[in-house]
């Protein structure tokens, strides 16, 4: 590794105390703050390879690390929709080994779907699902030899209900989330885990910037009244959602780094106490229709209701993290 952290021609080195740890999309938000504070470990228990797809992106994550740049933090070039890409990041590490691998690259897509194309959504799962798919095939044959290895995913609790206008995103992370629970089962056997993390609405710079973008955006073929419903109703419900039970990159990198160093990783931990109401009404009635009705009813009848409940939310009665069990 050079002076800068960059993967060199001899590989990654790591110190046999420490563990591997890979995580994808470190670029900004959860993954930056994940890899640092991970590098930055005062026991130094982790050499961390942050990756990203564009290196010409990586000057953020090089100063967040500061000091530990090229000694517990090296920065990787990775494209999770390419095979090569993988094999390549893969091979440079000193013996491919991997202790916990970290997939968080993850792509965001909102918007009327009649007004999406299939290609667009078909980049979405090519990221979102098989990306993470394509980096635990290439992980998995060293974890299942040595008998260990824990698979963090970075989810959301979009995985676990429909969100209006986020059809392809919330498909994206449904699958993700039935791939994995069914992987668990099978590498428990191996002394492998695995455990979906899964924020809610989560401030970064990327999601202001696809809301102000998809504001404008013309979204041919869709109708009328649901360009309405979308820009007028959606859209102001969404703002006013990430303002009270929004949560910082930061705090969700800490919760996933008390996943990684506990000692019986959950297979899923939700980060944000705060939305953990709004996920209830599926609990309490499984066959989804009366999470359906009320969210429609909030959205569509009561939105001054919908912005009192999301501002008692707010208000701070309720604990900001979630800690793993």
């Amino acid at each position: 590794v050079d002076g800068r952290g960059h993967v060199s021609r001899q590989g990654i080195n790591m110190a046999s105390s420490a563990r591997t740890v890979l995580v994808s999309g470190c670029s900004s938000g959860i993954g930056l703050e994940l890899a640092v504070q991970l590098a930055r470990d005062p026991k130094q228990r982790y050499q961390v390879v942050a990756t990203m797809r564009d290196l010409r992106k990586k000057g953020a994550l090089e100063e967040a690390a500061g000091e530990a740049l090229g000694k517990t933090l090296t920065v990787a070039q990775l494209d999770v929709c390419s095979d090569e890409s993988v094999a390549q990041c893969l091979s440079c590490i000193q013996g491919g080994e991997v202790d916990v691998l970290v997939n968080n690259a993850g792509l965001g897509l909102v918007g009327p779907v009649e007004g999406l194309s299939i290609a667009t959504m078909k980049s979405i799962l090519d990221t979102n699902f098989f990306g993470a798919v394509r980096l635990v095939k290439a992980v998995l044959p060293g974890m299942k030899r040595r008998r260990q290895g824990h698979i963090v995913v970075v989810s959301s609790v979009m995985g676990l209900q429909g969100v209006m206008f986020n059809d392809v995103y919330a498909a994206s992370k449904f699958a993700v989330e039935g791939f994995f629970e069914s992987l668990a089962i099978q590498l428990l056997q191996f002394n492998i885990h695995v455990s979906l993390v899964e924020p809610g609405p989560v401030i970064t710079d990327f999601e202001g910037k696809l809301l102000a973008q998809v504001s404008s955006q013309e979204f041919p073929g869709t109708d009328p009244d649901t360009l309405h419903y979308f820009r007028d109703i959606y859209l102001p419900a969404s703002r006013e959602l990430f303002r009270s039970v929004g949560q910082s990159p930061q705090d969700v990198a800490r919760a996933i780094v008390k996943v990684i160093n506990s000692s019986r990783p959950p297979l899923r931990r939700q980060t944000n106490a705060r939305y953990v109401p709004l996920t209830a009404l599926k609990v309490v009635a499984p066959s989804g229709h009366l999470y359906v009705r009320v969210t429609h009813g909030l959205l569509f009848r009561w939105p001054r209701l919908l912005n009192l409940g999301l501002r008692c939310l707010a208000c701070g009665c309720l604990p900001t993290r979630v800690r793993p069990q």
